[in-house]
């Protein structure tokens, strides 16, 4: 089987709604249905808008250390405010920009995000990422009786790379990383540290097709990925590693002058 992704076109939604009634209609609507082995792919600006997960700028408060955020990477008051608040830890940044890492995801700003809503409305990483995806997993099964994945994409800059990739920022019913170890390469010799990021492969190929502006497509079907199927509840700590163990935060924080 051919591996294929169908972007799903929807309506723009407004206020808080059900996701998966939503995918139940856009599939309907789009004339497609859903198979055993199949990746459904859900933007996550779609999830946050469901939950609510809005908030106006306007209506924030502005703490001290929220100021002195604001101050010292040229960012609005309100939004230096909302990435304290939703930041687990903050690392650095650069003028526009801070670094932070939230339940293990690692973004520019927290993830907040402005594109595709009104002005002055800030867009926040859904709630409980992991286990709305696992829920929807859940109500698929029940609703059509076929075992599919889900997952949570979002668009992301990779270090040192021009543009935005996709980025699963929770995942359930896929084996989210295939562990590479001990197999051999082209010459026999054995692979000792490959891991395959299945979810975040997927995460991007939806993404390219699902379209970053104004496209409406906030679903996505990967079909014939070959991604391994499970039932098991999947964490975050299976697709994200700490980041005192990333490459990237050890290497620059080392380096000398």
């Amino acid at each position: 089987m051919t591996l294929t992704v169908m972007p799903l076109h929807s309506q723009k939604m407004v206020g808080e709604f059900d996701v998966f009634k939503s995918l139940i209609e856009v599939l309907r609507n789009n004339h497609t249905y859903l198979e055993t082995g199949d990746v459904v792919v859900i933007s996550t600006k779609f999830v946050s808008n469901a939950q609510g997960r809005l908030l106006n700028a306007k209506n924030i408060k502005i703490s001290k250390s929220g100021s002195k955020l604001s101050e010292k990477f040229q960012l609005k008051p309100s939004i230096a405010e909302v990435i304290l608040r939703e930041s687990d830890d903050v690392f650095g940044g650069v003028a526009g920009f801070v670094i932070t890492s939230a339940d293990n995801i690692m973004a520019p700003n927290a993830g907040i995000d402005k594109s595709n809503a009104k002005k002055g409305t800030l867009i926040l990483y859904p709630s409980n990422p992991y286990h709305t995806a696992e829920q929807i997993r859940r109500k698929v099964f029940l609703e059509f009786s076929v075992h599919v994945g889900v997952i949570l994409v979002d668009s992301r800059l990779m270090p040192a790379r021009v543009g935005t990739s996709g980025v699963a920022i929770a995942c359930a019913g896929i084996e989210p990383v295939l562990d590479m170890r001990a197999k051999k390469d082209l010459d026999g010799n054995p692979l000792k540290v490959t891991f395959q990021a299945v979810a975040d492969n997927i995460a991007t190929m939806a993404n390219h097709e699902m379209g970053e502006g104004s496209e409406s497509k906030p679903f996505a079907i990967v079909r014939s990925s070959g991604a391994k199927m499970t039932g098991r509840k999947l964490s975050p700590n299976e697709t994200a590693v700490p980041a005192t163990q990333c490459v990237y935060v050890r290497g620059l924080s080392n380096t000398t002058k």
